[in-house]
């Protein structure tokens, strides 16, 4: 087939770029071979199929692809008369990294809130205990300034995820529209 080959190698130059960069999401480049190579098979795909592309265990594929299900990258589809589960690319690169995103920050931005209303609590109670000395009330008093600063920094981080999970995000910047 005429071209085959230079399209192939362009192919492979974009899913071996996903694959050295995949470690953003969290999985392993053999995770964004497979992503990269599903993302051009242009139809859902078995496990037994990215088996045989790849050369890869079905047990590794099962665990991949189950990380990238997991990550809202991948989705499993059916098909009418398939009885093996079918899986193909979720395309919209924005949405996915936005579900990571918001994800891993609002876990982040929970364990933090949660650490620092425990911690100011603490600290307020130490001051105004009276078996508590001077130097530590005052040290206690300039953690709480530290603390409340840390504590508007991550309300506004919340902020920050609310305007991705809402898409108001695209207002300010907006994606590029399909000609």
């Amino acid at each position: 087939m005429e071209g085959k080959e230079q399209l192939d190698r362009a192919r492979e130059r974009i899913i071996e770029t996903i694959a050295q960069n995949i470690d953003l999401y969290g999985v392993t480049p053999s995770a964004g071979r497979l992503y990269g190579m599903m993302y051009f098979y242009n139809k859902p795909i078995t496990l037994d199929e990215m088996k045989e592309e790849l050369g890869m265990s079905k047990t590794s594929m099962s665990t991949t692809v189950r990380a990238l299900s997991d990550l809202k990258m991948v989705e499993r589809v059916w098909k009418k008369g398939v009885r093996k589960d079918l899986y193909q690319v979720q395309e919209d690169w924005y949405q996915s990294f936005i579900d990571l995103f918001t994800t891993k920050w609002d876990s982040a931005i929970s364990m933090h809130t949660h650490a620092l209303k425990k911690s100011l609590s603490e600290m307020k109670q130490l001051i105004s205990d009276e078996h508590t000395s001077d130097e530590i009330k005052e040290l206690a008093k300039i953690d709480i300034e530290k603390l409340e600063y840390i504590q508007d920094y991550y309300e506004w981080l919340n902020r920050v995820v609310e305007a991705f999970e809402s898409h108001d995000i695209f207002t300010l910047v907006p994606k590029k529209e399909k000609e």
